[in-house]
């Protein structure tokens, strides 16, 4: 097997990602950061493998993610719903992979319908199928510490378990396509299906064979994943069959079949997973990295398509290569120029600013996370982070996913544990899923805490409660109770319906529910904290429910969804209690739609965010103490290893004009 172009080319490219991250990225040339890079190749690269040969054959795999999804939380389901052993549930997600495969084989190679079109609704029936089985919100979590070890224990303490299965899938899909008599079937039926037919090829087995493997596959990464976050819901694998896509076009693949290699596929992987390394531990935003990829990919599949088009001649064919080899370099080299660029002003910037340090304060860098970055709620509790960074001269990096990502989450914390940064602060989307990694940064001496939302306890050093739950759940239902006169129906909308903090206020909207014996919960929607779903969960409400008389929203975008929705009906007897910001929810507070929010100040959460983290890492404020001094919010209450911002405040239309954020 010969090495082509475009792999000598990705040699080159990867190469010099080495050489300039090694200046920009913190700890990227490590042997522990050369590990972890490996561990998070596992799952895409599964996929990639087995997408190869599909791709390699003309056909194309978009179910893979939601296979993903559907084997994952029948695993779960079968070990905690129906408590079959470990083993057998992952005999029956195995099963399930290689069931969705032999579906999509049967329906593209006996029936001969298009790959794009079978897959395409299969990528929707998996997924759904996962939904309904969790209702789109249930996730299964507590599986023993052996079966774990496969996808956070390490073997020696350095060589992340999951490498060996990673290894195996390699040689195997390797040995198929380039050592066997299947593999020269498979490109032959890439370049022509009709003509390998007349051959005497049985082409439909070949193909079904391809896709019953990529089955197999998504049921293997399945299992490596919910062993790595410790848990198994229905979004697992969410996206990952255009990740592994990429990878194996970028390592050389035709899109139209009939070329491409294992090496190729290993060498697309590492340039995308290398980049998002690379981009993390040199402080990048999560979401450059995606970029990059994109812009590399389009432009790999444009060269692609001018080579074939234009390569009547061998000479012709050599001159085009080498453009496009010249091109493609060329692009990513002024890009990641621009990035090292950027990175050494940002590090010379940071240098110039610690230099103005007073006091003789060390000066720390805090990694600070959201649930979601995009979230008007979170973006105001950026203002106050910064102003606490300022204020206290300490660096921080405010990064995490775009939206709810529990998966994204630990991805980023493990990428701030190879920085060695002083202190992780982070708004936990989902507890189970993130403690495993938050307890390996504690144990490599890094201060945690946890805001908005907690971790486990032994996951952090601190809470910061932005005010009790109990207080919150109490004075929302307080609220709803004051409107409606403490009678009739009530409904909720949650942001999402796995999010620790929100059904604990929930749980106290149930116990106060007792003391108004005339007042009934009716429904709770989760609204994903999208103003949209909002809109659509409160219209649903109104027309399923007609007795209910507030709604109570307890996610920032969500109550001015709601509120929307209630404005268009045309109903006087529904108003909308709801948790949010003041500046979101002003023109429906003064319309009537919004009788109350309640909430508290979120740019004094986000400063919290910054301060509590800076005086832990300098050791200034000591485990054990009663209050704790955070500067211009005063001093504040803590309560064994929470500390308390405060009561929740109340805007209605006589005072909500007085505050903006």
């Amino acid at each position: 097997m010969r090495t082509s172009r475009q792999e000598v080319v990705l040699g080159i490219l990867i190469a010099f990602e080495i050489v300039l991250f090694s200046f920009t990225g913190q700890n990227f040339l490590s042997l522990s950061n050369f590990f972890e890079c490996i561990r998070l190749s596992t799952e895409i690269g599964l996929i990639a493998l087995a997408a190869t040969p599909i791709l390699i054959s003309g056909g194309i795999d978009l179910s893979v993610g939601s296979m993903m999804g559907l084997c994952a939380v029948g695993f779960g389901a079968m070990w905690h719903d129906a408590h079959v052993p470990i083993v057998a549930a992952s005999l029956f997600a195995l099963a399930l992979g290689l069931l969705g495969g032999a579906l999509n084989g049967v329906l593209i190679a006996y029936l001969n319908l298009s790959p794009l079109i079978v897959t395409l609704g299969t990528y929707s029936l998996f997924r759904g199928v996962a939904e309904g089985i969790t209702e789109g919100s249930k996730s299964y979590s507590g599986f023993p510490a052996k079966f774990l070890f496969i996808g956070q224990g390490y073997i020696g303490s350095v060589v992340p378990a999951q490498t060996i299965v990673l290894l195996l899938a390699i040689v195997t899909f390797w040995i198929l396509l380039h050592k066997s008599i299947i593999g020269r079937a498979l490109y032959a039926i890439g370049h022509s299906a009709e003509g390998t037919r007349y051959a005497a090829v049985p082409v439909s087995r070949r193909l079904a064979l391809v896709y019953l493997l990529s089955g197999l596959s998504s049921g293997i990464a399945a299992i490596v994943y919910v062993a790595h976050l410790g848990q198994a819901k229905s979004d697992a694998g969410t996206g990952y069959e255009l990740i592994a896509i990429t990878a194996v076009v970028l390592g050389g693949t035709s899109i139209s079949g009939g070329s491409g290699t294992i090496p190729g596929t290993l060498l697309g992987l590492a340039a995308i997973v290398l980049l998002e390394n690379g981009l993390r531990l040199s402080a990048w935003p999560t979401e450059v990295a995606g970029i990059l990829t994109g812009v590399l990919l389009i432009s790999t599949i444009l060269l692609q398509r001018l080579f074939e088009r234009h390569s009547h001649a061998e000479k012709a064919v050599k001159r085009e290569s080498r453009s496009r080899d010249i091109a493609m370099v060329g692009a990513m080299t002024l890009t990641l120029i621009a990035v090292a660029f950027y990175s050494i002003y940002r590090h010379h910037s940071m240098r110039k600013f610690a230099a103005q340090e007073e006091n003789g304060r060390r000066r720390v860098t805090i990694g600070v996370m959201p649930k979601s970055k995009g979230d008007p709620y979170f973006i105001s509790c950026r203002i106050g982070a910064e102003k606490a960074a300022a204020d206290l001269g300490v660096d921080v990096i405010w990064d995490g996913p775009t939206g709810l990502d529990a998966a994204q989450q630990n991805e980023v914390v493990e990428g701030w544990i190879t920085r060695h940064v002083d202190a992780i602060s982070v708004s936990v989307e989902n507890a189970a899923s993130i403690s495993t990694v938050l307890r390996k940064a504690r144990a490599r001496g890094i201060k945690v805490v946890a805001w908005d939302a907690d971790a486990k306890p032994d996951a952090r050093d601190y809470f910061i409660n932005q005010a009790t739950t109990q207080a919150i759940g109490f004075t929302l239902l307080d609220e709803a109770a004051r409107v409606m006169h403490e009678k009739g129906d009530i409904a909720i909308i949650t942001g999402a319906l796995t999010a620790a903090n929100q059904n604990l206020w929930i749980s106290f909207i149930k116990a106060r529910l007792e003391n108004f014996p005339n007042m009934k919960l009716v429904s709770i929607r989760p609204s994903d904290d999208d103003r949209d779903k909002a809109f659509s969960e409160a219209q649903t409400i109104s027309k399923v429910y007609p007795d209910v008389r507030v709604m109570i929203v307890i996610s920032a975008p969500a109550v001015p969804g709601a509120a929307e929705a209630v404005k268009q009906s045309g109903r006087k007897d529904l108003n909308v209690i709801g948790l949010s910001l003041p500046n979101l929810c002003k023109p429906y507070v003064h319309d009537g739609e919004i009788e109350a929010v309640v909430l508290w100040n979120t740019e004094k959460l986000g400063y919290l965010a910054v301060g509590a983290p800076a005086a832990l890492a300098r050791g200034t404020f000591p485990v054990g103490k009663p209050t704790f001094d955070a500067g211009p919010l005063g001093m504040l209450q803590v309560d064994g290893s929470e500390i308390i911002l405060g009561a929740p405040m109340i805007f209605r239309k006589d005072n909500i004009d007085a505050f903006n954020f």
